[in-house]
């Protein structure tokens, strides 16, 4: 089963991890769909969809670990929660945990969230990490031909992985972002970049896209830029972003004013969480 394609690659070698935008997650010659798992209400199941668009057999080992956003939209991996952030992992199911997937072929992977009657109100959230395994050269397929008995060899094999967030949600959501501190710098004299922050309040994260859109004095629209998937994860409560703007001279930087409008991904509901606007002179 082949699917829709994305732009999102990421390589491992010690767990380097990214979020990318749109309805599936790549990394590598794996597919995964949905991007993220949400559990809130009454729902406590989940299938996911992996695919390998590549051309061997590859197999995955998958587990969940936790991880801390920066407020540069890094994310590291930590071992205990920060204050304020409660990790999924204790009330995840997962499986299978192993998954050998021949080229064009896909297998469905059920995530399931349990016991969590008794859980106190707030967001649960830990990231499922899927690893791909190295393929091992059997015995005396090495060439041997050069190295003294001596001698050492090292060899750095690369090691791809990627994570997708599960998120169990307890209560009625209390979330409220704002958008502040919007500048406008030109790289290289020439390409436009806009950066600004988000300021999230409340007992939730929040996740949408971003547009931009320039508008002139004789009121004339443009797009001139867009981000999707963007997140700001529990408990942080600001995160720093920064977007290259459409160049080319199709739009003057120098006088108007740019929208920036942070709202609910396309594929949910249409919701406006946020807007600010930056006066160009």
């Amino acid at each position: 089963m082949r699917k829709l394609s994305v732009w999102h690659l990421a390589m491992l070698l010690s767990i380097n991890l990214l979020w990318s935008p749109g309805q599936i997650r790549a990394q590598g010659d794996l597919l995964i769909t949905p991007r993220r798992v949400v559990f809130e209400g009454n729902k406590r199941s989940v299938d996911l969809s992996l695919a390998n668009i590549g051309i061997d057999t590859a197999t995955y080992n998958i587990s969940l670990v936790q991880i801390r956003m920066t407020e540069d939209g890094g994310f590291e991996t930590i071992t205990e929660p920060d204050e304020g952030q409660s990790f999924a992992t204790p009330y995840i199911r997962f499986f299978p945990r192993t998954v050998t997937l021949k080229p064009d072929e896909a297998q469905t992977v059920k995530i399931q969230a349990v016991r969590t009657g008794d859980l106190a109100p707030g967001e649960y959230r830990s990231h499922l990490y899927f690893r791909a395994t190295p393929k091992e050269k059997p015995l005396g397929e090495e060439n041997p031909e050069n190295k003294e008995e001596s001698q050492i060899s090292i060899k750095l094999v690369p090691v791809f992985g990627i994570t997708i967030p599960v998120i169990i949600r307890i209560g009625s959501p209390s979330v409220s972002v704002t958008l502040s501190d919007l500048a406008l710098t030109f790289e290289n004299d020439t390409l436009p970049r806009l950066s600004f922050g988000f300021n999230r309040s409340g007992n939730f994260s929040v996740y949408g896209d971003i547009s931009v859109d320039h508008i002139a004095q004789d009121k004339t629209v443009t797009r001139v830029g867009i981000a999707k998937g963007i997140a700001v994860y529990t408990p942080n409560v600001r995160r720093k972003f920064s977007l290259n703007l459409m160049s080319g001279g199709l739009v003057d930087y120098r006088s108007g004013k740019l929208v920036v409008t942070f709202s609910a991904p396309s594929d949910v509901k249409p919701e406006k969480y946020a807007e600010a606007i930056l006066d160009l002179h």
